[in-house]
């Protein structure tokens, strides 16, 4: 990849954000196939179990390139691998990288543009999942693999017993949040959580937020904007009147919360079942999933808590091939197949969310037959995220400062902790040598 200029990898950076149209860096490296008599070879870096056993499927059908499937670790770990790796020129030809983590690898030149090998595959992806993958529609830097719309999941035998009814909007979430309290002052509708910062950005997501945006040569953080206040002032109110929990998620409290019915309902993501399978075995058959509720009656649209994509990065040397590989492993019915089955993923592909193994309903929801039916309605709607090339640094602060606000139990606590993790993300930016608005 030619040597570009911290302002210009910014830029580059926010169309791939869905911002202002600008014109992005293309990877200069690595388009040449292997021209002598062995096989290409290719080495794809994933943390996703049962990774491996999907390219023996690939292998076997393509002699002439072979993929070696190389187990990593995931999160913040991967991508610092990944980005020294590339700097030392000794990347991997595939990576598997999160949505948000793509900005900041980017940015680090570790990816190429694949936008001439993906020509076509669009459309096989919602929108709003493709736009997390692309720079303003014509450089392409991954393709979708996984991805986690949110739902609402809920004790369907105790919202019976309650006589709850399953909000639609978010002002009929918190009246069934202070209903259960009146009827059942031990029990509590839900937890806000703030040890997993992407609930938090999947709600903000769902209300509109852009957390990072490009104005002109200058980012612009809005992880304080309205639509993400509208968020934080609404879980800080519930949590300050005490109609919903304040203890964070995955642990053993929790666990035993969801698994007893002491806590009814749970704002999760296309994975839940997985999660709920492990956290409240007791409950097998007993819950439901419905849409997220909306800040506008009538509306539809969900945020995303969770996904990755496969990118080729700019150190490969077979770029073709290895991009070959990625269309395959995530629009080819037989890799999608395989990646439900061994992997246990939530594919991308929209094709494949309704068929195969996604077939019939989860184990744990044998009771809501439709559920994966349901689910990819669901996907459809997902709204655009905008991620920046100092995600990390967001999240880790959120989870400081809002786990501070959670103890505070107060509504101004949470515009405090919203502020914070702002200033730290810009602070942490401009540190790095990014322009940013005021």
């Amino acid at each position: 990849m030619p040597h570009i200029t911290r302002r210009g990898l910014a830029t580059a950076t926010a169309v791939l954000l869905g911002a202002t149209a600008l014109t992005a860096c293309g990877s200069g490296s690595g388009g040449g196939e292997a021209t002598g008599s062995g096989p290409v070879e290719l080495t794809y870096w994933a943390w996703a179990p049962g990774m491996d056993k999907v390219a023996a499927l690939w292998n076997a059908e393509h002699p002439d390139i072979r993929v070696t499937v190389q187990k990593q670790a995931s999160g913040d770990d991967l991508v610092t691998k990944i980005i020294t790796a590339a700097k030392a020129h000794e990347g991997p030809d595939l990576v598997q990288a999160e949505y948000q983590a793509l900005p900041t690898l980017v940015s680090n030149d570790a990816l190429a543009d694949i936008a001439k090998e993906t020509r076509g595959v669009e459309d096989k992806f919602a929108p709003g999942i493709w736009q997390q993958t692309t720079f303003g529609g014509e450089a392409v830097y991954a393709l979708p693999q996984d991805s986690g719309p949110m739902m609402f999941y809920y004790r369907a035998d105790l919202f019976r017993q309650y006589g709850l009814t399953v909000p639609t909007t978010w002002d009929e979430f918190a009246a069934t949040a202070r209903a259960l309290k009146a009827k059942a002052p031990g029990k509590a509708l839900t937890t806000f959580s703030a040890n997993d910062s992407g609930l938090f950005a999947g709600l903000a997501q769902q209300a509109g937020a852009r957390w990072w945006t490009f104005e002109g040569d200058t980012w612009k953080v809005g992880i304080d904007d309205p639509a993400t206040r509208k968020v934080a002032d609404f879980w800080g109110g519930l949590v300050a009147e005490g109609a919903i929990d304040n203890q964070p998620m995955y642990t053993p409290a929790w666990n035993k919360a969801l698994n007893t019915g002491e806590q009814l309902a749970w704002v999760s993501a296309v994975w839940a079942p997985g999660t709920l399978t492990t956290a409240a075995p007791a409950t097998k058959g007993k819950w439901a999933m419905a849409p997220l509720p909306q800040w506008t009656r009538g509306a539809s649209a969900t945020g995303s808590w969770g996904g990755s994509s496969t990118a080729v990065t700019s150190d490969s040397k077979h770029k073709e091939a290895a991009a070959k590989f990625a269309v395959w492993l995530n629009t080819d019915p037989k890799a999608l197949a395989a990646l439900v089955k061994e992997s246990g993923i939530y594919p991308a592909a929209t094709a494949a969310q309704t068929s195969g193994a996604l077939a019939e309903a989860p184990d744990f929801f044998t009771n809501q037959p439709d559920f994966y039916a349901r689910a990819a309605e669901i996907a459809k709607t997902t709204a655009p995220a905008a991620w920046g090339p100092n995600v990390n640094v967001a999240y880790t602060s959120f989870k400081d400062e809002f786990g501070k606000a959670a103890k505070a139990r107060t509504r101004a606590a949470f515009g405090t902790a919203l502020t914070s993790v702002r200033n730290t993300t810009v602070a942490d930016l401009r540190k790095q040598g990014f322009e940013v608005a005021p």
